[in-house]
């Protein structure tokens, strides 16, 4: 089953924000580690920011700390990305996951799932 569904995605100029929202499906409700991914063009998926037990520690990619704020509300029900100060090499399909962990840390390494969903396109022009 698809874990989430992703929105949220647009064409927006550079130095401008968005955020994305992330759904959780009823069948993993209760996952305490959730992460929001992403694919650029050309590039393999690579992991962007992570958020355990509902905020208690949250992680980010050296190239969005600063800008990038992961969130949750309701306890596992909806995880958002809220992206400030976009540039044009953000632009890729974004991929919510949810997983595990008995630590942030761990959480912090979560790496994806084998199963993805559709993902939401964010496109950032110069």
């Amino acid at each position: 089953q698809v874990q989430a569904v992703e929105s949220g995605g647009a064409l927006v100029q550079a130095g401008g924000s968005l955020r994305l929202s992330c759904v959780a499906s009823k069948y993993i409700v209760n996952w305490n580690c959730w992460g929001w991914f992403r694919q650029r063009p050309g590039k393999e998926r690579e992991q962007v920011a992570t958020i355990f037990g509902g905020g208690d520690s949250t992680s980010y990619a050296d190239s969005v700390k600063g800008r990038f704020t992961i969130s949750q509300v309701n306890a596992n029900d909806t995880v958002y990305l809220l992206m400030n100060k976009l540039t044009p090499d953000d632009t890729a399909i974004y991929y919510c996951a949810a997983n595990s962990f008995f630590t942030g840390a761990q959480c912090s390494q979560f790496r994806g799932i084998n199963r993805w969903g559709q993902g939401t396109q964010v496109i950032v022009s110069p």
